[in-house]
């Protein structure tokens, strides 16, 4: 008896022994198990954070773009408009400037600086006609005594074109005694000074058309606006050719000698004003003949241009062949 209860106290001993030890088990186990899900979850939550964080920043960020939707074709990038307009704008401001029609001096009256005499034309394209002429000069016989000599008879002076040789409409009028030409300007004509006094023996009178013929001022006061305008865009005109004709000076001499007269135009153009009426108020005939000078400017350098473009074609290699090839087609 005692044995068996010794024997019985050793199996309930080991038995309370395996269950604690198999409780030991269970629990450690669980643990484990919950350690795994525990990881495992963490690593979830975690990915969700990163991934659903860049969206959130950008929501929050003020002013930003909403994400463009996934497969959502690329947006077109917008057409340089602002580019497109400034080259447009610097296209349109090195263009010269059109030469003015001869429908600005049609039937209008003109007189010599604003003042005397009277010169009125009218018609259109290659032949023109002098309705009206009448220029005043001094006695041959006594300088000191003034003088008018009326040129138009019963029938008007044709005045037939000569092209455009610096830049403006041009006109030859066939005057017996004193023949002369004129550059068409806005509301104005221009007639090169005279070598010799035109001398009408008959009349005992010797006059000069040279000079600016253009209106009499009357107007001039509410066009000051328009004749400052005029004045402004010319002397830019005129810039941009001196330009370019500085960029050539040193490989053509036609156009340094261009830069060279340049530099005289200010003191001619204001000896040639002088006397214009109003002209200190208003500066009628320096805006007009700025507008010659520039207009000139510009067919010397296109004619510049094109003698250069001339040069470079027969000094490329095969331009003697092109040329007698040309020459043997036209035979």
């Amino acid at each position: 008896m005692g044995a068996q209860g010794a024997e019985s106290a050793d199996f309930s001993r080991s038995a309370r022994e395996r269950g604690r030890s198999n409780k030991c088990l269970s629990l450690c186990c669980r643990a484990f198990y919950t350690f795994a899900m525990n990881w495992r979850l963490s690593l979830v939550v975690c990915g969700f954070i990163l991934f659903a964080s860049p969206a959130r920043s950008q929501e929050a960020a003020p002013g930003a773009a909403p994400p463009a939707a996934a497969g959502a074709p690329a947006a077109a990038p917008k057409p340089k408009k602002a580019g497109a307009r400034a080259k447009a704008e610097k296209a349109a401001k090195s263009k010269p400037p059109s030469a003015p029609d001869v429908a600005t001096i049609d039937r209008r009256p003109l007189t010599l600086n604003g003042k005397a005499g009277l010169l009125q034309v009218s018609g259109s394209g290659k032949t023109l006609q002098v309705d009206k002429l009448r220029l005043a000069g001094e006695s041959v016989s006594d300088p000191s005594q003034r003088c008018i000599v009326d040129i138009v008879g019963e029938k008007p002076i044709e005045a037939t074109s000569e092209e455009r040789p610096d830049g403006l409409e041009r006109y030859q009028v066939s005057v017996p005694a004193c023949p002369f030409t004129f550059d068409v300007l806005d509301g104005a004509v221009l007639v090169p000074s005279q070598i010799t006094a035109c001398v009408f023996k008959a009349a005992d009178c010797q006059t000069s058309p040279g000079g600016l013929w253009g209106p009499d001022g009357a107007e001039f006061e509410k066009d000051a606006a328009a004749i400052g305008k005029r004045r402004n865009e010319a002397e830019k005109a005129m810039a941009r050719a001196l330009r370019t004709l500085e960029e050539l000076a040193n490989d053509n001499p036609d156009a340094a000698s261009l830069l060279r007269d340049q530099s005289a135009f200010p003191g001619e153009r204001d000896d040639a004003c002088r006397n214009y009426i109003k002209e200190s108020a208003y500066g009628y005939c320096a805006a007009s003949l700025t507008e010659a000078r520039a207009a000139l400017l510009d067919a010397r350098l296109e004619a510049l241009k094109s003698s250069a473009a001339v040069k470079t074609e027969k000094s490329a290699p095969g331009g003697r062949k092109k040329k007698a090839k040309a020459a043997a087609a036209s035979q």
